[in-house]
């Protein structure tokens, strides 16, 4: 084993989401100051996605649920940057860093923990005009958008305008599409006691999803549940429906509507990230069969890389962009990509790496599913838990309480979870704050007003 790190494992960890925040984190539990670790990512921080819908209704700061990685991993050095090859080979990894630098890094233990990104149709429209709901910038873009359509729909005097500020669309009925519909539209109904010239009929929210069903996470009898909440609160969900364009903020629906938005968020599906299927960039193999596995890591049982040749014994994957299977399940399938399974795979792996460097046998990675739990806006949720063989159905009041004490607990950093607590005592006595700020967009904007605005024409 060769390393320039005083004779210590170095292991590099590509990508600092929740696998590559717990891998470290766990890795400097178990070995301490005898190994090396470096954290390579684009963002600075972690962003825990289960809250990005409670973001984007304004129920949590959006600072609060970040997890700065130099300060929840100290000793690691955090490298910021994109990773531009991957050289198994060679036990290298090539950074892009800020001002065309590249930066070469060297490694005992190769974790790629990359995650996924959106899987974009070739929808006319689609690209120029639609938001993804993956990073918190998207989830604030989102909320911002939203309290500013209703400010500037309150003064317009253009009912066309009113109509396009007013409706909102989301493409994707799994649980990030789905959390995300349902906790803005009980931000909105929150937020119109305040404005005397709008009305709940005036607002239209719409989902669309092209399965006969949203939240395929739950059980038959839980969706149907879902589904009537939904448009009860005036959701119009439309099932088995696809996105056939989205030119000029026209909405056109394959059941034959058309209509204009003004906001159009894209939660239909994600992919693993692109680098690891670009040959050019990554050596190692991924998953060519068309499929949800596609584009993937083949993962051991005991989260080591597949390679062409065998397993590569100093390259572990886990999260979004891995293709794990499922023990627990039963042969054959592979393990749901979520952060359930994603933290406690990251911790397999930080046990499996502080295993290979001592000389002990790895295990394999084995989680049964816990259950799964969903938000729908304030007091309301859905979900289920998994006691044994037996499974309980979870509705209300009681499966938000509960979602929302999860999150809590699998928020790192006891400041966070304590920011995260208070936000939520702050909303209950003053109730959320209305203000969209869409002008963070382009901070300058006022600055250079005021400088152009003395100048002659």
């Amino acid at each position: 084993m060769t390393n320039t790190f005083g004779g210590k494992p170095h292991v590099l960890i590509l990508g600092g989401g929740s696998v590559g925040l717990t891998t470290a984190s766990e890795l400097r539990k178990t070995l301490g100051a005898e190994v090396a670790i470096t954290v390579v990512d684009p963002r600075p921080y972690m962003t825990y996605a289960p809250f990005l819908p409670e973001v984007g209704a304004g129920s949590i700061d959006p600072r609060n649920v970040l997890a700065p990685l130099r300060k929840v991993l100290p000793g690691a050095k955090v490298v910021t940057g994109s990773v531009s090859a991957i050289r198994s080979a060679e036990k290298t990894v090539v950074v892009d860093l800020e001002d065309d630098e590249k930066l070469e890094i060297n490694y005992d233990y190769l974790v790629v923990g990359l995650g996924a990104v959106p899987r974009l149709l070739p929808i006319p429209g689609l690209a120029e005009n639609a938001i993804g709901f993956k990073q918190v910038e998207e989830a604030t873009a989102v909320r911002d958008r939203i309290l500013a359509n209703l400010a500037e729909a309150a003064t317009t005097k253009d009912p066309a305008a009113r109509k396009r500020l007013l409706t909102f669309t989301f493409i994707g009925g799994g649980f990030a599409g789905g959390e995300a519909v349902s906790e803005a539209e009980d931000m909105v109904r929150d937020a119109l006691r305040y404005y005397p010239d709008l009305h709940a009929s005036d607002i239209r929210f719409v989902l669309v999803d092209g399965a006969p069903f949203i939240f395929p996470e739950l059980n038959e009898d839980q969706r149907a549940y879902v589904l009537n909440q939904l448009r009860e609160r005036g959701i119009e969900v439309k099932l088995e429906t696809f996105l056939n364009s989205a030119e000029g903020g026209v909405i056109k629906t394959s059941d034959g509507d058309e209509f204009e938005t003004d906001l159009l968020v894209w939660n239909a599906g994600v992919k693993p990230a692109p680098v690891l299927s670009d040959s050019e960039i990554s050596d190692l193999p991924v998953v060519t069969e068309r499929g949800p596995l596609m584009g993937k890591l083949e993962a051991l049982a005991d989260l080591r890389v597949n390679g062409v040749d065998g397993p590569l014994d100093d390259v572990f994957t886990a999260g979004d962009c891995a293709a794990v299977p499922d023990l627990a399940s039963g042969e054959g399938k592979f393990c749901p990509p979520n952060a359930q399974h994603a933290v406690r795979q990251a911790k397999r792996v930080a046990d499996n790496i502080a295993r290979s460097v001592q000389g002990r046998p790895l295990v394999d990675y084995y989680h049964k599913n816990l259950g799964v739990m969903a938000t729908l806006g304030m007091y309301k949720g859905v979900g289920r838990l998994q006691l044994g063989e037996k499974e309980l159905d979870i509705r209300g009041l009681p499966a938000w309480a509960m979602a929302r004490a999860y999150h809590v607990y699998a928020m790192p950093t006891l400041g966070r979870k304590a920011s995260v607590i208070a936000g939520w005592a702050t909303n209950l006595i003053s109730r959320r704050d209305i203000i969209g700020i869409p002008q963070s967009e382009s901070p300058r904007a006022a600055f250079e007003f005021a400088a152009n605005s003395g100048k002659k024409k």
